[in-house]
């Protein structure tokens, strides 16, 4: 039986596929990269966007022909699943299973084979909207029982970058965001779990460590560790390896996390910061709870403790209510920080939040306008950024390598290109590597390099 992973979302979502690819696998599945070839197809979506549920029910006339050639085809659809979306799909999927149930995946598909039906999981039918709901803390504290899930080998898709995710659920409740009502709470992993999966990573050969939650800074295991420690933790493990992590909200960033970022030598320089507005009334009304001025306090903290820090974010452009002169005080507030990266969404009601009892009225031509003049803004100071690079000697970490470059990264998260050289040949084989380059050209989006003994 062959299987086939489509993921939507974000790190956390590929780093469950990684976790449904062990459990497949451990089964007697095999996978394989053509959907058309699969005897069971595995949709792991995010209900973050609405555009994300709609392309998925989208493709659905595609799996009916495959049903048609091939009577064993099965299709499970999993991940970030809102409640409203659910029964949508479980009128297409042959099984909706919550993500923190995969494991039980193989045997959910076998009573399907037996009993040629649909089914999804028995889930208490209960209505709640509001943070404060107590019947919303009963339901997402069962529904967020980690206890297998964790537990679980990941079939990782690369042999260099391994994600690992230390925590699950978020307790923020923003008012566009559904993840508090499809991950449950907040949930942290405990620390010795981490960390012996960590070594044996490295013992592996990854060299570079990318730490998963909703809010990696709020991470608390017990009273006796947070974050930071945790950071140095991993820091302490013998190796030569890079740690990163995402994502952290703005309201929990410390100075002791800054400045343990920049004391551990194998903390990289990159932060996700994930702004999504500037403009002090929106941020209210996204239940944030930070302010602008906070936030350009936490870049300065940065600035100052981690100097050639890259930093990148996240925005959400046309919020319900938002003005012109709010966006522009995004835009103002984009040229101030001069991010290196900026992930720009444009608002889509989800049902289920707080915001999707608030009138969508911005229009769609007025969002994707703005969401223009947003990435021209980042293009010009990312490429400024970049420019810096320019004669610099630094380390990269190679990715790929293919018949006339070699791909990799540095500590800042910045894309890198090479030309492959004959006497770099050896790299072929040796993806993985640490290597010295110097930077020649630069645009918004990477650098360019000649490698350096």
């Amino acid at each position: 039986m062959k299987y086939h992973i489509k993921t939507y979302g974000c790190q956390m979502n590929h780093s469950d596929s990684e976790r449904i690819a062990g459990v497949l696998e451990m089964a007697g599945y095999e996978k394989t990269a053509e959907e058309s070839e699969a005897d069971l197809i595995v949709i792991n979506m995010c209900s973050v966007r609405k555009s994300a549920v709609d392309r998925i029910a989208g493709n659905f006339k595609k799996y009916k022909k495959y049903k048609i050639n091939n009577p064993n085809f099965k299709t499970v659809i999993t991940g970030c699943v809102l409640k409203s979306d659910r029964k949508r799909f479980e009128k297409l999927f042959d099984l909706v299973l919550d993500i923190k149930e995969i494991e039980s995946l193989p045997e959910r598909i076998k009573k399907c084979h037996c009993e040629g039906v649909k089914t999804t999981e028995a889930i208490p039918k209960l209505q709640f909207n509001e943070p404060n709901n107590e019947i919303a803390t009963l339901y997402t504290v069962v529904r967020n029982d980690n206890s297998n899930y964790f537990h679980i080998q990941p079939q990782h898709q690369s042999k260099i970058t391994a994600y690992v995710p230390i925590m699950t659920g978020c307790n923020n409740f923003c008012s566009y965001c559904v993840v508090p009502y499809t991950r449950g709470r907040e949930k942290s992993r405990a620390v010795d779990e981490i960390l012996n999966e960590i070594r044996k990573l490295i013992k592996s050969g990854y060299k570079e460590i990318i730490l998963l939650g909703q809010n990696v800074n709020s991470y608390k295991p017990d009273k006796n560790t947070d974050f930071p420690k945790l950071l140095r933790l991993i820091n302490n493990i013998p190796g030569n390896f890079w740690i990163r992590f995402l994502t952290s909200h703005p309201k929990d960033v410390t100075k002791e996390l800054i400045k343990t970022v920049a004391k551990c030598d194998k903390c990289t320089e990159y932060i996700h910061l994930a702004l999504q507005s500037g403009d002090d009334d929106i941020l209210q009304k996204m239940n944030r709870k930070y302010t602008t001025e906070h936030f350009l306090n936490i870049v300065k903290m940065i600035r100052r403790y981690i100097p050639n820090c890259a930093i990148t974010t996240d925005i959400i452009v046309g919020f319900p209510t938002e003005t012109e002169k709010q966006f522009q005080n995004t835009i103002e507030l984009m040229k101030k920080v001069k991010f290196d990266m900026v992930y720009i969404n444009k608002y889509s009601p989800r049902a289920g939040t707080e915001s999707y009892k608030m009138k969508d009225d911005v229009s769609w031509t007025e969002k994707k306008k703005w969401e223009v003049i947003a990435n021209k803004i980042l293009r010009e100071t990312a490429l400024e950024n970049n420019q810096k690079y320019i004669g610099e000697t630094i380390k990269i970490l190679v990715e790929k390598v293919d018949d006339k470059f070699i791909y990799g990264k540095t500590r800042s998260f910045k894309n890198v290109k090479l030309e492959l050289e004959i006497k770099n040949q050896e790299l072929i084989i040796n993806n993985g590597k640490f290597v010295k380059i110097k930077i020649t050209q630069t645009d918004a989006w990477g650098l360019e390099g000649k490698m350096i003994k």
